[in-house]
């Protein structure tokens, strides 16, 4: 995929992710960072805490949607929110959007891989095991103006876990093309394929352009 073209000039303003996922937190400053270097990241942490809605969405697009309108109304910046996960051709594209707590209301990374291993127990070969980590990342600005791009990266499912780095249900999946999973990638080899990288990079361009429309005459964020 080719790397939208730098700004033609600096670009300032400042843009809460609306996640307290520290690794999730990470890969997406990271990721904007590269492609928007002029744009002030900010967490949750740096931010007035308010109550983070229940991801009710059927929809990856609903869910980040959802997080990143909270976050605007909390906050008067603008967010950006995403919700991304695994989908398995022969689970109907489950776990879908219950993907982080795929193994009940105490899930862990560790939990929901064994669970999805034990559902697949009988699926040999690739093919059989094929699947695709979704991403769908929104931005919401205070004024109500609203993107969504998605990020897809398809692949399969190895038999046993590798690999420490990456979280979720990286250990388990390698994508198409690549002979080691995703957890065994490292931070840059993983962000220049993953679903949110690519979500995040077709957003960038987006949100530069939306935050010089929203800036006032000396650079500030308007209130």
């Amino acid at each position: 995929m080719p790397e939208p073209a730098a700004p033609p000039g600096p670009v300032e303003g400042r843009v809460v992710l609306a996640t307290n996922n520290a690794k999730k937190l990470d890969e997406l400053r990271r990721i904007v960072a590269a492609a928007a270097p002029n744009v002030q990241v900010l967490a949750l942490a740096d931010v007035a805490p308010y109550p983070e809605p229940a991801e009710t969405e059927q929809t990856f697009e609903g869910n980040a949607l959802l997080k990143a309108r909270a976050c605007v109304a909390a906050t008067g910046l603008p967010a950006v929110a995403d919700d991304s996960g695994l989908a398995v051709d022969r689970l109907n594209g489950m776990p879908g959007v219950r993907s982080a707590r795929w193994s009940g209301a105490a899930a862990t990374d560790a939990t929901n891989n064994a669970l999805l291993l034990r559902q697949l127990f009988d699926l040999e070969g690739p093919e059989q095991r094929r699947s695709q980590f979704v991403c769908a990342i929104a931005l919401v600005l205070p004024d109500g103006t609203e993107h969504v791009r998605l990020g897809l990266l398809p692949g399969h499912l190895r038999t046993t876990p590798a690999g420490e780095n990456g979280f979720g249900y990286d250990p388990l999946f390698v994508a198409d093309g690549q002979l080691r999973t995703t957890a065994e990638l490292d931070a840059a080899g993983k962000d220049a394929i993953s679903h949110r990288g690519q979500a995040i990079r077709a957003l960038v361009p987006v949100l530069v352009e939306e935050l010089r429309r929203t800036a006032g005459p000396a650079g500030e964020d308007r209130p």
